[in-house]
């Protein structure tokens, strides 16, 4: 089956540090929510489950970036994520985050459809 590329958001919705766009993906069988964010320009997209305990993760509505504004943070148990790889870099988390592949091309940004959601694996 080929890969379909879902149009998320304008590239202009996300911004460095910034809120999340939220979307729903399949994932196992479940709808389950997602977000993407961008990093040093690049847009980054991970299912928005904690690797620690299968809960999501933003303390607010979209909101998932630390107090330095340099890590995605778990809300609930305090697991902190790389935000270019989804690596978890402190706290309990075990693994990484699952990633979403994004494309983004004349300015939108796109996600591939969920059959390709990938363990982080480090």
């Amino acid at each position: 089956m080929p890969e379909a590329q879902v149009p998320l958001c304008g590239s202009a919705e996300l911004i460095d540090g910034g809120l999340a766009v939220p979307f729903d993906v399949v994932y196992a069988g479940q709808t389950c929510r997602a977000f993407a964010i961008r990093h040093q320009g690049q847009a980054h997209a991970y299912l928005n489950r904690c690797s620690h305990v299968a809960m999501e993760m933003d303390y607010q509505p979209n909101r998932f970036w630390d107090d330095s504004g340099r890590q995605l943070i778990c809300a609930t148990h305090g697991a902190t994520y790389a935000p270019d790889t989804g690596r978890c870099t402190g706290g309990p988390g075990r693994g990484g985050l699952i990633k979403i592949d994004l494309t983004e091309r004349d300015g939108v940004v796109h996600w591939h459809t969920a059959y390709n959601l990938k363990p982080v694996e480090f």
